[in-house]
């Protein structure tokens, strides 16, 4: 028997827990899948950083890509590999190169999302630099900061146009806050962007392909409390919505892993930061639904890995924006561009190859997070970011909220990928 083993490299920066527990399980699925005389066989690979020749061929068939938000030699091996080598990377390194949060909001404004009003302003600080004074004495125009935010509504939030893990993100109840926050803002573009007030409901909708994940979200809590472990709390026309949001966000981008979050107002969902292509992936922030995320992970990779997925260089907007219309509701828009999203995504190809080679990764996973192994995994994340008097606290708390998860899915097993 001749095996075709195909390899699946982690690009990673500080993630410790994932790698771990994607690694060993995919080592106890054992998976061997014959296609075309040969036998397939799937390993991973810790990727480094380290010179390269842009004519040697890579090694593998799949790149999980965790590090191209930071360190510019892993994204430019990424390029060369997806360009020169026909490597499925997550996510389209092009996207997240140049689309950042304004781009992402005018597309889907163009859609017809109800995304919240925003405003772009100019910074209050400018980097020293050659005709600066020469161009902003000729061309920029004095602007009533107040006049805006009254045009906005209160509360409004003023964060950067390019966002970044809540960094620089405020909130303004009046003019005086506004004013108070641009001062401190110094050379960052913002965004002002009204609030969504009143709303009931803050979701972090996670999608891996075309998997998917709502979560009630509390923002104000900490975070380790953020992901709720709420259960049924949408009823099916909302989670339809926010399943055909995020699809569609996430195929639009080319995005394989992004997160959207959204607001129930009084009149829809609207969704206010969905420009996430490295979302939270640790334990010590997604605990109850981190297991989730290592299936999700295992099942998207295996199956780009073993089909040879093509990567979608060219992101291709027009199809979403021919299927919309003026006349359609927000309910007929997603549904119309979520069909697109889920044949980019190949849907029914994926759940048949889910159920056909990967029955049983339910019980393995199941059965993994209740081992010594998992828990020390757990550990070496608290570790990580804990002081040392905290760590036993809340390796026990994240490690019984996994335990909560097992209780549950053994009581509801899930019913597909």
């Amino acid at each position: 028997m001749t095996y075709d083993t195909r390899r699946i490299g982690l690009s990673l920066g500080a993630d410790i827990c994932w790698p771990i527990c994607y690694t060993e399980i995919l080592h106890q699925l054992d998976l061997r899948i014959p296609t075309d005389g040969t036998t397939l066989r799937f390993e991973a690979e810790r990727m480094t950083i380290e010179p390269f020749d842009l004519r040697q061929p890579a090694p593998y068939s799949v790149v999980i890509d965790r590090l191209t938000h930071w360190y510019h030699t892993t994204r430019e091996w990424i390029k060369k590999a997806v360009l020169m080598d026909d490597v499925y990377v997550f996510n389209n390194p092009w996207s997240v190169q140049s689309v950042e949060k304004h781009t992402s909001y005018a597309a889907m404004m163009k859609l017809g999302l109800p995304v919240p009003d925003t405003w772009l302003i100019p910074p209050k600080e400018y980097a020293p630099q050659q005709d600066l004074r020469e161009t902003l004495e000729r061309y920029a125009r004095y602007f009533d900061l107040g006049e805006i935010g009254e045009e906005l509504g209160y509360p409004l939030y003023m964060k950067p146009y390019d966002g970044g893990g809540w960094r620089g993100v405020s909130r303004a109840d009046d003019e005086e806050a506004l004013r108070a926050a641009y001062e401190m803002s110094g050379r960052l573009v913002m965004h002002l962007q009204a609030g969504v007030d009143p709303f009931d409901l803050f979701v972090r909708c996670v999608g891996l392909g075309p998997q998917l994940r709502m979560v009630r979200y509390d923002p104000s809590a900490p975070l380790h409390d953020r992901y709720t472990m709420d259960r049924d709390f949408l009823d099916s026309d909302d989670a339809q919505i926010l399943r055909d949001m995020t699809l569609t966000i996430n195929a639009f981008f080319g995005w394989d892993f992004n997160s959207c979050e959204a607001l129930r107002g009084s009149e829809a969902w609207h969704p206010i930061d969905f420009a996430n292509p490295c979302p939270d992936s640790q334990v010590t922030s997604l605990h109850y639904h981190f297991p989730w995320l290592i299936k999700a992970n295992l099942r998207w990779s295996l199956f780009a890995a073993a089909t040879n997925r093509p990567m979608r260089m060219n992101l291709d907007w027009a199809p979403f924006f021919e299927a919309v219309d003026e006349e359609m509701t927000l309910k007929e828009r997603l549904s119309a561009t979520a069909a697109i999203a889920r044949e980019r995504f190949e849907t029914d190809r994926f759940e048949e190859f889910c159920h056909e080679h990967l029955a049983h990764l339910d019980e393995v996973t199941h059965a993994f997070f209740g081992t010594d192994m998992a828990r020390d995994a757990v550990r070496q994340k608290v570790a990580a970011m804990y002081p040392p008097h905290e760590r036993e606290e809340f390796t026990e708390l994240f490690w019984a909220r996994i335990q909560t998860w097992r209780t549950e899915e053994a009581n509801n097993p899930p019913t597909g990928p």
